[in-house]
């Protein structure tokens, strides 16, 4: 648990007047920094701080840490047994559900005492014999932060490319490993983002960000064994960034940029690598638009004609603008937030007053359906869903009440599976609590939805609250479950998320208006 959680819960716990005593908190010695733009100056006192390495910075960290420990002095048995509390609700040796991907099962699983996952597979069945592709525990030994990035598996299952950041900056360097022999190639690259393979098992395909502003700004593609590292796309401004990915159809690698605003894409046929780029529609100021495929048409989510997207079809061989035929109208009360292709069927993730759901579309009949939840305030997303060809929708639900659920849909039946509910242990009984949607009226007249979970089956009142507010760059600020907010909810304090303007919970203009 880290200085924030236990500062935050301790401040609201703990009993009033247990602190006598304030001390003063350190001061930043240095000079501002002060930048014009536009004909305004902009001060930062705390510029100074970017030079991580710097003596002065470490000085300045190590006096705000002693503030904290000498502020929250008198909190220190309160704060182990929450620390005791907390760590007795997680399972600490746990597996995830297993996915399905070519011949393969793949998963990962956690062992008790030990800080970082371990990646498996099993070949055929679950039933077969584990691999382990990766354990970080070991990778992580003499480290002292280890993270893994990029995980993907070449389509003959005998290749894994990976990205690992020892920095604890989200600084990933890419390496292969042959899962036949264990062994770890001499192909690598430093600082990549994204990553996708090409259908001829050799050919890889990689973003990398900029060493000094951090964004992700090429597009490489490398032959393995080649120490050619071949520059495809450089982005040149500074608004965007750039990645790679790779269709759930395999037929596709696609290259994208964009900014907040503006997107563009190119496509290369997986098992023609080598080939050059081709576009799919020219950058065009304010238009966002994200692409997936599905035989022999390409399916593209766009703002072309409002903020909240519409869905459209286009063939393959000629996808620009002009051959764009409407598949979703766009709506003004609804955010079509995602698309997803299978072979037999497409998934759109959309979201109406705040609240997310699926839908699917029969791609041979078009005639769609909405899946439906329990709960008035909750969290859905599709989960791992690598297989093209099958009627199966994998999801992931949770609310501020139920755990993590992973289900199995059947698009065709509409029956769901629960495959896995994250174990809470200590007797969880999710009938104790309640989450709800109410709303807060701003200044302007707006109302401001807000997500509140509380212990109990009515609304509490003269309760203490704590109140989760963020909204920027388009993000929804959503209401999933956190197991450690039970040593709030259960000491008798309300917790909510206010979805304030500036994120994604209401469509675009929502976001606008936090702008």
């Amino acid at each position: 648990m880290n200085r924030t959680v236990f500062a935050t819960l301790a401040i609201a716990l703990a009993p009033s007047g247990a602190w006598a005593v304030t001390p003063t908190p350190p001061v930043a010695a240095k000079r501002p920094h002060v930048t014009v733009t536009h004909g305004d100056s902009l001060r930062d006192d705390y510029y100074w701080l970017r030079e991580k390495t710097s003596p002065d910075v470490l000085r300045y960290l190590e006096a705000e840490n002693a503030y904290c420990d000498a502020v929250m002095a008198p909190t220190i048995g309160f704060q182990d047994a929450l620390y005791k509390e907390m760590l007795a609700r997680i399972q600490e040796t746990d597996v995830d559900v297993p996915y399905r991907d070519g011949g393969y099962f793949y998963y990962t699983r956690t062992e008790e005492g030990k800080q970082y996952p371990i990646f498996c597979r099993k070949k055929g069945s679950l039933n077969a014999r584990e691999e382990v592709t990766l354990d970080v525990n070991a990778m992580a030994a003499g480290h002292e932060y280890f993270g893994v990035d990029a995980y993907e598996v070449s389509d003959d299952g005998n290749l894994l490319a990976f990205s690992t950041d020892t920095t604890g900056f989200r600084q990933y360097d890419l390496s292969v490993k042959d899962l036949r022999t264990g062994a770890i190639l001499p192909d690598r690259a430093e600082r990549v983002t994204t990553v996708a393979w090409g259908a001829d098992n050799r050919t890889l395909f990689y973003a990398q960000e900029d060493p000094v502003t951090q964004r992700w700004h090429r597009v490489y593609r490398y032959v393995l064994g080649s120490n050619t590292h071949e520059l495809l796309f450089d982005e040149t401004d500074e608004q965007y960034d750039t990645w790679v990915t790779r269709t759930r159809s395999g037929a596709y690698v696609v290259i994208a940029t964009g900014s907040s605003t503006t997107s563009e894409a190119w496509v290369i046929r997986a098992d023609r690598p080598l080939d050059a780029m081709a576009s799919i529609a020219p950058r065009r100021e304010g238009h966002e638009y994200y692409l997936d495929h599905a035989g022999e048409r390409f399916l593209i989510r766009t703002n072309d004609r409002g903020r909240n997207f519409r869905l459209v079809s286009s063939p393959v061989a000629q996808p620009g603008e002009k051959n764009w035929k409407e598949v979703v109208a766009h709506r003004d009360d609804v955010m079509l937030e995602d698309v997803d292709a299978f072979a037999g069927h497409t998934v759109l993730v959309e979201r109406e007053q705040g609240v997310p759901y699926l839908r699917v579309i029969d791609a041979a009949s078009g005639k769609a359906h909405r899946v439906e939840f329990p709960e008035p305030v909750y969290v859905v997303e599709p989960s791992d869903n690598h297989e093209f060809e099958t009627t199966a929708l994998r999801f992931v639900y949770e609310s501020m009440v139920t755990p993590e659920s992973v289900f199995d849909y059947d698009v065709k039946t509409r029956e769901r599976t629960l495959l896995k509910q994250r174990p809470v242990l200590g007797g969880y009984d999710p009938g104790r609590y309640r989450c709800e949607r109410v709303y807060a009226q701003a200044a302007d007249g707006t109302r401001i939805p807000i997500s509140l979970v509380y212990r109990g089956h009515e609304r509490p009142r003269n309760r203490p609250l704590l109140l989760l507010g963020y909204g920027s760059y388009g993000y929804a600020s959503e209401p999933y479950f956190q197991s450690n907010r039970l040593s709030l909810l259960d000491r008798g304090v309300v917790y909510g998320i206010a979805h304030i303007r500036g994120g994604g919970e209401m469509g675009k203009r929502w976001h606008d208006g936090g702008r």
